[in-house]
């Protein structure tokens, strides 16, 4: 190709070694030699001939000029390549080269498709004929459909004809006799007899529809998959009862007769041969039914969030807990969270999602996601007692709605709380149907203590089998106590201890009660509730603009460009390309257009100073020459005599994006404008940036709307210092930004960037930057910065103004950024922040310089926006199985995600717990080896021997073991159960932990003894009443090691080695790591006792009791062995 030396561009000698540099500098030259045109188009053949092989070039002026070297050896290794290629197979190969944003091309004719609504109005007929009080109710049916009708959502849905599975596709998963047992009772009017029967079923009452009912429920949700999967609807609903969850092979159960989920996917499995299908339960009861029936199965994913509480909830199983993995072929692919305690809210199941489910999701890449929708954690609901607000839920479900190829069916299971039931079921329709998530009325909360342990312990659990659960470090579990002190790597506080604790409810029954089975709250808490309930369903914002998103973009803007360099980075064609695609895409229509304006002096002087402003003002009549003097004297900076007009243009369009969507005319804005703005500093220009339209229009919301929290996300591949120095003492503004660093090698260059900046004066912790110090960061990379850093943040600041600072130079094929984000990713990620603010989010262009990447991938935040379907980002590409050593790039990428979170948890308080270290090793999980193994009470404590405790999996003798009973547990004082239960504790059908019988650091035990000991009072530390101890030198009372271990941290500072517990009369010694049971401690024992039980302590030891209480410290061999003693403590481990 003939070409014409430019004069404006001085002659280099090119570098003969081939750098990624230099290749990139020799494409830009390139690019500025093809403007020049030849003489003639002989010539042109005629040079490009010569060019072709190796000839020298010759301009008008006869000059020579050598093509680039690095071209040159390029070509010539392109050549033997191919040569070689020729070679070996002695015939021409032709390789079929993949378009990278083939993705995105696909993407260009998915429109948003509707979502489907399945329900049948006779499903309300079924009820309990001789309890009008149970939970399981036809009001639970009609109410949701009510409410769903009230916000006019049932008329906006594709409704899909209900249909009766087949007894062939309820035997894909239920045997013959179960389906026949329940087919005997249809219709059937003898109640006294369908009370009998239901009576051998654990939580189960029989109607005589119950039979047709269950079918109808099985067979919509089947009906349901199949719309999703032939593409007929783009997600759905199935509103339907009974529940199924709890449904086994061969057992009803919990309400449940066939397993209405469970069912649908092996439907899908087997009819339309998926291979990846994602269940989520958060059903406050665990559906073991659904966990059993996959367990072994790696193509589906089961994942439980349910209250659990050491096992003493229903349905009190071992298998609820964390360790139950999966096993054979699905081991890793079985999921429990189990809740220990009540009062979980949303900050806790946010923590859930975006650190376990969101990651695992993403890794796993699933065809299909099932949810299993209870909504008995929410609020009010009588048996979660979990704190869940009804508005929630669609936060919950939007981070899955792009996943899957959309694919997500939410299927109805519990909910015994009408108004929070309702609520929460027609909030995830409208959630469904994409509008935006409402925003929370009341703060998230932090994760609470016994969540953080659960989820960590999940983790723990999981990470041999999922690369994404890398994110935690890890410690030597073999560290011990030296002498009276800790060793450097002995456990602290961000040491998390893996421990299995086992309490267990009532034994199995041949017989279960049938009647009066509800559990009611007392009054005033029920009052509370409702009330609560009443002012959240006020104050909840539901209202959304018809108009999905409005768009900015202004021809004047392509006359800013480079005089002397035409093939620069930053061109006008960045923005046309972007707007000519969007055109092709026909998103132009489904968008209402922004009239465009120049912002004024006054507002761009919101973010910089008005000498600035005049600076950039009086460009207008100079020189060519005298512009580029003076951009000379910048960083990275070219200027126009029309840059002024162009950057208050690019301002002023995306303040007309604020003002549409904060004055609720559409929910959200797209500025395709230039030049970009997020290098602009205060008083000058930056990095192609004039000034910074993001941070100028922050400051016009807060100034003109009054807004307080405004949140900004930079996802430039460049880190913006210009945005950072605007707002970093400002605490109304969050910034985050995700960047490559390259620990301040890569431009903007310094130390501004890296991830301990956090801010100054009142903004500190209000910056967070996450540097890349690695290139090839892709999209699980982002991803997982999102969701374990981005998103639980942005939750916790709660902003009003979600601003997209949206560079696409870390898109693949990016010339400058070397990274890999599709543009499938970005659309994703706009997604994700388009849940927050209540859909106010604005998308404005910065950087990106190949025009394709940055044309796709502004194209897919638009198609986001617009509610539109678009493929799954391939996130598992380049992460790969746990087992195999990662990238580069993924490891670098955990590296600085550790070293955010912990400067940030100090500031965050949701990312506290994540970056605490786990136990080395493969998943071997201790069970009940700290002195607050027992502490979730006695006051619930009642166990069975459970010999015959079913695997996880279920099977033959498994699917006939009865799973447990819902009565409450009676309290028994420490005498009884150690009366009921001494027999089976020594012949060791029941585990426990023999005591020392001996210790050196008896004599540090408080000689005088208080007259009485109070076991109500509170840690001094923390004021918990929960698990806690009292050292035995001081009397301090601190809390155990599953609150906050203020006591071990007291005795460990202060060398006091011996405490009591108040859960379970327990005597631990910290500096002989064991439990201790000598006569000497009988009289503070007493104390606690009659404290805690109102009687005296038994005197259970061999040697007589003493008046003086003293007693030898030297015990003869056997019992200190502890063979022979009789006393023991009931520490409660796993059976096997």
């Amino acid at each position: 190709m003939p070409v014409k030396k430019n004069p404006e561009i001085k002659s280099e000698q090119s570098s003969p070694i081939v750098t990624r540099r230099s290749a990139q500098q020799a494409k830009i030259q390139t690019r500025a030699m093809v403007k020049s045109t030849s003489t003639s188009t002989s010539a042109a053949a005629a040079t490009s001939t010569a060019a072709a092989a190796g000839a020298t070039l010759s301009n008008r002026s006869g000059e020579a000029r050598k093509p680039s070297a690095a071209l040159l050896e390029a070509k010539r290794r392109a050549r033997n390549q191919l040569k070689a290629q020729s070679n070996m197979s002695n015939i021409v190969m032709h390789e079929t080269v993949t378009d990278i944003f083939q993705n995105a091309v696909n993407a260009k004719g998915m429109l948003r498709g509707p979502t489907a609504l399945i329900f049948d109005e006779t499903m309300s007929q079924h009820c309990c004929l001789w309890d009008k009080l149970h939970w399981e109710r036809p009001e639970r049916f009609t109410r949701v459909l009510e409410r769903c009708q009230e916000l006019k959502l049932v008329d906006r849905c594709l409704r899909i004809k209900s249909r009766s599975a087949t007894k062939e596709e309820i035997l894909k998963l239920h045997t013959a006799e179960h389906y026949e047992q329940l087919e005997l009772t249809s219709g059937i009017r003898d109640d006294e007899n369908m009370e009998e029967l239901s009576s051998h079923f654990d939580s189960i009452y029989i109607h005589p529809s119950t039979f047709e009912l269950s079918l109808l429920a099985s067979g919509s949700t089947i009906e349901l998959v199949d719309q999703l999967i032939m593409g007929k609807a783009q997600n759905g609903m199935a509103i339907i009862r009974p529940p199924g969850h709890h449904a086994m092979k061969a057992e009803f159960n919990g309400y449940c007769f066939f397993n209405n989920v469970a069912l649908a996917a092996k439907h899908a499995l087997d009819k339309h041969k998926l291979q990846r299908i994602l269940i989520i339960d958060y059903d406050v009861h665990h559906g073991q039914g659904t966990q059993r029936f996959f367990y072994d199965d790696p193509r589906v994913l089961y994942f439980s969030i349910h209250r659990f509480e050491y096992g003493s909830f229903w349905p009190n199983l071992h298998e609820s807990d964390f360790h139950a993995i999966g096993t054979g072929a699905g081991q890793g692919y079985n999921f429990n969270v189990p809740l220990n305690a009540t009062g979980m809210t949303n900050g806790d199941y946010l923590a859930i999602f975006q650190q376990l489910l969101m990651p695992v999701a993403l890794e796993f890449q699933p065809e299909l996601i099932l949810v299993s929708a209870g909504y008995d954690a929410a609020l009010g609901c009588p048996e979660g007692e979990m704190e869940v607000t009804p508005a929630c839920y669609p936060h919950l479900l939007n981070p899955l709605l792009r996943l899957a190829s959309c694919r997500v069916a939410v299927v109805l299971e519990g909910g015994y709380c009408l108004e929070s039931l309702a609520e929460g079921a027609a909030l995830s329709l409208r959630s469904l149907l994409g509008d935006p998530c409402p925003p929370l009325v009341e703060p998230v909360q932090i994760p609470r203590q016994e969540l953080t342990e659960a989820l960590l312990n999940c983790i723990y659990a999981h990470r041999p089998y999922w690369r994404c659960l890398q994110l935690q470090k890890t410690y030597d579990t073999n560290s011990q106590l030296v002498g009276d002190h800790l060793t450097e790597s002995s456990p602290n506080v961000d040491e998390h201890r893996v421990h299995r604790v086992w309490i267990g409810g009532p034994p199995a029954m041949d017989r279960y009660p049938t009647r009066d089975t509800a559990i009611l709250l007392p009054p005033e808490v029920h009052a509370r509730n409702k009330a609560r309930l009443r002012i959240l369903r006020a104050e909840t914002k539901l209202s959304a603009p018809t108009v999905r998103v409005c768009y900015a973009y202004e021809e004047e803007m392509l006359q800013h460009c480079n005089l002397h360099d035409v093939g620069h980075p930053e061109q006008p064609m960045r923005i046309k390309h972007i707007h000519q695609m969007h055109k092709e895409y026909e998103l132009l229509t489904r968008m209402m257009p922004l009239m465009p304006r120049a912002a004024t002096t006054d507002e761009v002087c919101l973010a910089h100073t008005r000498s600035h402003v005049n600076s950039i003002r009086r460009l207008l009549g100079r020189s060519p020459e005298e512009l580029q003097e003076l951009g000379a004297g910048f960083n990275s900076v070219y200027l126009h005599p029309r840059t002024f007009d162009c950057a208050t243009l690019a301002a002023g369009s995306v303040l007309q994006a604020v003002d549409c969507v904060l004055r609720g005319e559409t929910r959200s804005g797209i500025c395709n404008v230039r030049p970009p703005g997020h290098h602009a500093e205060p008083d000058q220009p930056h990095g192609f940036c004039i000034f910074n339209n993001v941070a100028i229009a922050a400051q016009y919301a807060i100034r003109d709307f009054g807004l307080q929290r405004v949140l900004i996300v930079d996802w430039d591949v460049h880190h913006g210092n210009g945005t950072q120095h605007i707002f970093e003492a400002n605490p109304k503004v969050l910034y985050i930004s995700v960047h490559r660093y390259e620990h301040g090698s890569f431009f903007p260059k310094g130390p501004d960037g890296n991830y301990d900046v956090v801010g100054k004066q009142a903004g500190r912790g209000f910056n967070v930057n996450i540097p890349w110090n690695k290139k090839g960061m892709g999209d699980m990379e982002y991803a997982l910065a999102f969701q374990q850093l981005i998103m639980p943040i942005a939750y916790e600041f709660n902003p009003q103004l979600v601003l997209v600072s949206a560079g696409f130079d870390a898109a693949i094929g990016d010339p400058l950024g070397g990274c890999k984000v599709t543009p499938e990713g970005y659309g994703l990620f706009t997604h994700w922040l388009s849940a927050l603010a209540g859909g106010k989010i604005i998308v404005c262009l910065e950087g990106g310089y190949n025009v394709n990447s940055i044309s796709y991938a502004m194209t897919m935040c638009t198609k986001s926006l617009l509610g539109d379907p678009m493929p799954t980002p391939q996130f598992n590409n380049g992460s790969g199985d746990a087992r195999k050593p990662p990238t580069v790039a993924f490891q670098s990428c955990l590296e600085t995600l550790q070293s955010c979170l912990e400067v940030q948890r100090h500031h965050w308080k949701s990312v506290d717990f994540v970056n605490r270290r786990l136990p080395a090793g493969q998943g071997v999980v201790s069970e009940n080896n700290n002195e607050d193994f027992l502490a979730a009470t006695l006051q619930q404590l009642s166990l069975s021997n459970d010999q015959d405790a079913q695997g996880a999996a279920g099977g033959a003798q498994g699917d006939q073991r009865p799973s447990g009973s819902k009565p409450k547990v009676k309290v028994k004082t420490l005498t009884e159960f150690m009366a009921e239960n001494k027999e089976a504790l020594e012949s060791e059908e029941m585990f426990a932990v023999y005591p020392r019988k001996n210790c050196p650091h008896l004599d540090q035990v408080l000689k005088e003894l208080p007259p009485s000991i109070n076991t109500n009072v509170a840690c001094g530390d923390c004021s918990s009443l929960t698990e806690n101890w009292m050292c035995l030198s001081c009397q301090k009372i601190g809390c155990g090691r599953y609150i906050n271990e203020h006591m071990e941290k007291h005795c460990l500072k202060h060398s006091h080695p011996l405490a009591l517990s108040f859960s379970d009369l327990s005597v631990w010694c910290y500096k002989c790591s064991d439990y201790i049971d000598h006569p000497s401690l009988y009289n503070i024992l007493n104390l606690v006792h009659l404290s805690k039980f109102q009687e005296p302590m038994a005197w259970t030891y061999s040697c007589e009791k003493r008046e003086d209480g003293c007693y030898s410290n030297q015990l003869d061999k056997d019992e200190d062995d502890g063979q022979n003693g009789s006393n023991f403590y009931i520490h409660l481990e796993r059976d096997n």
